[in-house]
């Protein structure tokens, strides 16, 4: 910021979300703020609000740590010295001269320690367990309730409690980053926000960021006179402070005119996280400048840890719920679609269950140039139209999802009242084929807490002056998808892909039977991750501790079967990870990348080490290209594969693994070739299928799932896969990614 007196310069909130909010260059006037150097814990800058400390107790600035304030800090120098980087800890209560107990925090970022001594407030309390029983309470009142609406309300008059603010919101983020106030606590004093909502441009991103890494943030005084860093003379050079961490920390000039054009003299809020990603605010605001003490500020930030975790559990929970619903469904379409070669006809059958999959009005089914339409949507001509744009796109994927589809393609401004909302999923690569799910139109009215556009007045901009509450009729606009619905429509999509188009000819000699038992094979595995693998761990743990409480007292026959129990129990959570691993490859979303085959293929045979130690194998690793494919996905495949060779060779004399590429016109070929125990070629057409093994399990042990998963996941990218086998003479795996790969369910 070039200056902090607003008097002299024009604040320009344009420049809000790029300000430098981070590196302010002062602190509130609230305590003081020095810099250390990390290798030498000398002082650097320090920002002291209090002149009297100077002249008592003299200048910090290139003194070591042990030898400021009057030797205050001279036992924290241990607790410094061992501090992480990106970590803070709270170094106690140290009394500084005549001026009283600072509460003393050190955050350690870069090549910087910022030590923060917060002046004391009176009356604050001793400790935080003073404040136990008001957060005892509150965590007994949570259990209680069964919403999150309700957990919001709690935490609202809660947090308002303990702090005295006049006023304190709970205010949740919307997908855009706008802003609503679902909960509310206030005296009166000042107006109620209850229900109104705030633009993305009142929290720029900057902002956001820094609320998601600090949880609590004050500002006691929208008036305060910020106190400036002062640097040594050696220091003068360096890039400027970034004080991030520090409560102290002074804020931009455009947001404390914000607060006084709220007619709020002080400020708090805590963040709520769910998943590491911002939800929301606790926003406390009073019109008296306040300061709010360092332990009454932890028990706030505790709270906010406690109903971001309930918010998390419970919004789960409903998602949970959700998608078994949708499962169900899912089941019911599947087992429509199992007996017929015609997927457009098997899903017509089920209307009702095609709509509620994803809470639709109408559906449209396009396959080679047919549309079949279901419940409320737009014309056959309509659809297909719709259909064209789509595959005009050009970051068309395989699905496409909007509530505000008039806003993005302006034709559909004819068919806005059957279908604002669009969920699209693509079926084929080649042909025109499309699943399209509609919702209508729904005009509501939202409330502002002021007129959120902006306007150009001519005159300097400011921070907006009103928050009187206005209101907006939005149009052509549905209710928006969640990801639940996005997800059933993907489901659908690969089984679809997966059952019905790839598999037709086999589908078609294939029972109903058959079928049924391989949807509930697929079930199981997405299951047995809840419901197998605690209970194999748990046995192999307990086995364990009865060896060791009683291991003494038992004969070689027990020792023995104890030894059984493990090693069954052992194989059997590895079937089940296995498993899950190749039941998730088919339902998880591709994220494709540029990525580099060759740092890929280190990587991986390094973190095998274990498997072949104390074993001299001679690798041949050339230089790879660089290929487009899902990484992660792509790791599994280079994996299971070493992992392979490493096993089949383990008899070998001189063990060789080879790896290597070779380039066709349409795709790379990578190969895996070693000159293990090899495999008869008789036997090539069962080594991808699941739990297929050509070898006992006393010789070489494993699922039979490995390769299974390499073949569906180069299938997924649209390459093939085979092998080349002699027996006692090697095997060598190959598979190729095309230069333009797509996820090919």
């Amino acid at each position: 910021m070039s200056s902090w007196n607003a008097s002299e310069s024009t604040l320009d909130i344009t420049r809000c979300a790029s300000e430098p909010i981070r590196t302010p260059g002062a602190i509130q006037p609230y305590g003081l703020v020095l810099v250390l150097d990390a290798r030498t814990l000398t002082v650097t800058e320090r920002a002291v609000a209090e002149a009297g400390i100077l002249d008592a107790l003299g200048d910090p600035l290139g003194q070591p740590v042990e030898a400021v304030l009057g030797a205050a800090l001279a036992s924290c120098r241990p607790a410094l010295e061992a501090l992480q980087p990106d970590t803070s800890h709270f170094l106690g209560a140290h009394r500084i001269g005549d001026h009283g107990g600072h509460h003393v925090v050190a955050h350690r970022l870069g090549g910087n320690i910022i030590v923060e001594l917060e002046a004391p407030v009176p009356g604050e309390p001793g400790s935080l367990e003073d404040l136990y029983p008001s957060i005892r309470r509150f965590m007994g009142e949570i259990e209680r309730v069964s919403t999150t609406r309700e957990l919001c309300d709690l935490a609202a008059a809660q947090i308002r409690e303990l702090t005295g603010f006049d006023r304190t919101l709970v205010y949740q983020f919307d997908t855009e980053w706008n802003g609503a106030v679902v909960a509310e606590d206030g005296n009166g004093v000042l107006p109620s926000y209850l229900d109104l909502r705030f633009p993305e441009s009142d929290i720029p991103a900057q902002a956001r960021e820094l609320y998601r890494q600090n949880r609590v943030r004050l500002i006691a005084d929208s008036d305060y006179r910020p106190v400036p860093l002062v640097r040594s003379a050696a220091n003068a050079d360096a890039p400027p402070t970034d004080l991030s961490p520090s409560m102290l920390r002074s804020v931009s000039p455009v947001h404390l005119q914000y607060m006084r054009n709220m007619g709020t003299g002080a400020s708090m809020s805590v963040s709520l996280l769910r998943e590491g990603e911002l939800w929301g605010l606790i926003s406390c605001h009073n019109q008296a400048p306040q300061r709010v003490p360092y332990h009454v500020r932890t028990a706030c930030e505790f709270i906010g840890q406690i109903l971001s975790l309930q918010i998390s559990l419970k919004e789960r929970a409903r998602v949970i719920e959700e998608r078994i619903a949708r499962r169900a469904i899912q089941v019911r379409l599947l087992g429509r679609m199992a007996g017929d070669q015609d997927f457009m006809v098997a899903l017509g059958r089920d209307q009702q269950n095609l709509l509620a999959l994803t809470e639709s009005s109408g559906a449209a089914i396009v396959h080679r140039g047919e549309c079949i339409l279901h419940g409320h949507c737009p014309t056959a001509q309509q659809v297909m139209a719709l259909v064209q744009w789509l595959t005009a796109q050009p970051d068309q994927g395989e699905l496409f999802c909007t509530e505000r589809l008039p806003m993005l393609w302006k034709d559909a401004d004819a068919f806005s009242d059957v279908a604002s909302g669009v969920l699209a999923i693509s079926i084929s690569q080649l042909h025109d084929s499309f699943v399209l799910w509609f919702r209508p139109e729904v005009i509501r009215t939202v409330r502002w807490g002021g007129d959120p556009r902006k306007e150009d007045t001519g005159l300097p901009l400011s921070p907006r002056t009103s928050f009187e509450g206005w209101k907006e009729t939005v149009r052509k606009q549905s209710l928006a998808w969640n990801e639940v619905d996005r997800d059933a429509a993907l489901e659908l999509r690969t089984a679809i892909v997966d059952i019905v188009l790839r598999k037709a000819e086999e589908m078609a000699v294939l029972n109903e039977q058959l079928l049924r038992s391989n949807k509930e094979l697929e079930a199981f595995s997405y299951s047995v991750s809840h419901d197998l693998r605690a209970p194999f761990r748990h046995i192999v743990g307990y086995s364990e501790l009865l060896w060791a409480s009683a291991g003494e007292r038992l004969n070689d026959s027990e020792k023995r079967f104890l030894d059984t129990i493990v090693e069954s129990a052992q194989s059997a959570g590895t079937l089940v990870d296995d498993l899950l691993s190749f039941s998730q490859m088919g339902r998880s979303t591709m994220g494709q990348i540029t990525m580099d085959m060759t740092a890929l293929v280190e990587d991986v045979r390094h973190k095998l080490d274990m498997e072949y130690a104390g074993r001299s194998i001679h690798w041949t690793l050339p230089p790879l290209p660089r290929v487009k494919a899902d990484p992660g996905m792509v790791r599994l495949v280079w994996q299971n594969l070493l992992s392979n060779a490493i096993k089949f060779t383990r008899d070998t004399p001189h063990p060789a693994i080879a790896v290597g590429h070779r380039r066709n016109d349409t795709e790379d070929v990578f190969f895996v070739r070693d000159n293990g125990c090899g495999f008869d070629m008789r036997y090539v057409d069962k080594l991808f299928g699941v739990f297929q093994r050509l070898h006992h399990a006393d010789e070489y042990e494993g699922t039979g799932i490995g390769l299974a998963n390499v073949h569906r996941i180069i299938t997924r990218h649209g390459g093939r896969t085979w092998a080349e086998g002699e027996v006692g003479v090697g095997a060598t795996f190959f598979f190729t990614i095309p230069f333009a790969t797509g996820d090919n369910l």
